[in-house]
């Protein structure tokens, strides 16, 4: 049944396909990279390609942040050029653009508890009739949990109830539930390739699927991101991160576009 548990969502990234990579509704994904690698914007692209239910719990990045970024992304506009009109009240001219993506919704709570995820995902579904399709968590550890912060054993631990916690929403939902993370400190510049052992606080168990990303930049300051499927209950996985897909990135417009015959 078209809907149910299993359904993939659509997704911009075809290198990734090639890999036998999809974001199966009812299931739990985890994207690990090092700070200003491009998880968010990998998140973002994701959200935005499909036109599907979405909410997008950004704790990582203010409403201004995201709205250009949103913005650009959609109309191929410059950011700098999107951000002044924002600045200068002359937005009106994006609007119609972004409410053709009308059910995507973002929050914006820095440190949300379980029960403040829960009440926006009642909310979400009293406004729109339904569970999102694809619910972003970003970054995991900006989530309350239960567990009190304490000993590298009690946050990993955190993390792992974090996990199920996560795991078991998308089960409930039916929706996609993609969760940003951090990597360990030699991965941290995002230089290379970053292995399954490299996902902070090493909690590889629970997520149906884990991705890693780290970034080529060139000598003309052009920056390549290379995603590797190091996790993947239903297709291939190298655990070792040496297998990746790339995208280039255009910081003109925020959009990632596949570059074919990549390994």
């Amino acid at each position: 049944m078209k809907g149910a548990a299993g359904e993939p969502l659509p997704s911009p990234f075809q290198g990734l396909a090639s890999h036998e990579v999809e974001f199966r509704r009812g299931e739990f994904s985890l994207v690990a990279a090092g700070p200003g690698t491009g998880k968010s914007l990998f998140a973002l692209n994701l959200a935005l390609f499909g036109n599907v239910p979405v909410l997008y719990f950004s704790a990582d990045s203010n409403a201004a942040t995201q709205l250009t970024r949103a913005t650009s992304i959609l109309t191929g506009d410059n950011i700098r050029d999107v951000k002044r009109k924002l600045l200068s009240e002359r937005f009106d001219e994006y609007m119609g653009y972004l409410n053709k993506r009308w059910w995507i919704r973002l929050d914006y709570d820095a440190r949300p508890g379980l029960n403040d995820i829960e009440l926006k995902l009642r909310a979400y579904f009293e406004v729109f009739g339904m569970f999102p399709h694809l619910i972003v968590v970003d970054n995991i550890t900006n989530v309350q949990g239960d567990v009190p912060a304490g000993s590298a054993e009690t946050f990993t631990f955190g993390l792992e109830a974090m996990c199920e916690y996560l795991s078991d929403m998308a089960r409930v939902t039916g929706a996609h539930v993609l969760s940003l993370h951090h990597v360990t400190g030699e991965y941290s510049d995002g230089l290379s390739p970053i292995p399954l052992s490299g996902v902070k606080g090493k909690i590889g168990r629970v997520p149906n699927l884990i991705l890693t990303i780290h970034k080529e930049v060139d000598e003309m300051g052009g920056t390549i991101l290379h995603i590797s499927d190091v996790k993947n209950r239903e297709g291939f996985a190298d655990p070792s991160g040496l297998t990746f897909s790339s995208y280039e990135f255009n910081s003109t417009n925020m959009r990632l576009t596949d570059i074919v015959n990549t390994l």
